[in-house]
């Protein structure tokens, strides 16, 4: 399946979803990446968590009204963050991916992120972002095809997790508690980097079937 019917053909939240357990690389001379164990679904204008809502459009998130399959990379203090637009364009929905199981070129993602191992590695979105090696918005607005990164669609690629867990979004404002407690963020249940994973609640073979 290609990008654009992936990212249009089913609702944000199932997109969401179903990326758990895909490969997420990216390629700038040497391969970095490993699995996706945590991503939120952002639903578009309706969603006062997204950065559209109502309507909202800039320079600064104009990535989110691109095509299905459209990078949107922003940034909030010295981070940065890996968004998918979802939908058709002008349609300003999306996935955050928050964290990665890291397998591949994980010596160059430890000296990314200044010696940092273990869950510590890639356990959010920040800190995920940081292991590849991204300083800069550069690649927003590019069609992932036209970018380093790729998101393995092939299901042969993904692994099973035992159980998927939906609860509510990382850091969303509790003043509008319909949307702040709305299941849209999925994650492998006890996979140590998923990002405010407590080290008892980590399970055997990493949450993976």
């Amino acid at each position: 399946m290609d990008y654009k019917t992936y990212f249009t053909t089913q609702p944000t939240d199932k997109i969401a979803k179903d990326l758990i357990g895909r490969p997420l690389y990216f390629n700038n001379g040497e391969k970095l990446g490993g699995y996706i164990v945590e991503a939120e679904a952002y639903m578009g204008k309706r969603d006062r968590a997204a950065h559209s809502y109502n309507g909202r459009r800039s320079p600064a998130n104009e990535g989110l009204y691109g095509a299905g399959g459209t990078l949107y990379i922003y940034s909030q203090r010295q981070y940065f963050f890996f968004d998918v637009a979802c939908q058709e364009k002008d349609e300003p929905q999306g996935v955050l991916v928050r964290a990665i199981e890291p397998i591949w070129g994980i010596n160059t993602m430890i000296k990314n992120r200044n010696g940092k191992t273990g869950p510590l590695l890639t356990n959010g979105p920040g800190k995920m972002m940081q292991a590849l090696g991204i300083t800069s918005r550069k690649w927003d607005l590019h069609f992932l095809t036209d970018s380093p990164f790729e998101i393995d669609l092939d299901d042969k690629s993904k692994r099973i997790p035992q159980e998927i867990v939906a609860s509510s979004r990382v850091g969303i404002n509790q003043s509008d508690p319909l949307w702040a407690n709305k299941p849209l963020r999925y994650y492998v249940k006890g996979n140590p980097y998923v990002s405010k994973m407590k080290k008892r609640d980590f399970a055997q073979n990493n949450g993976w079937a």
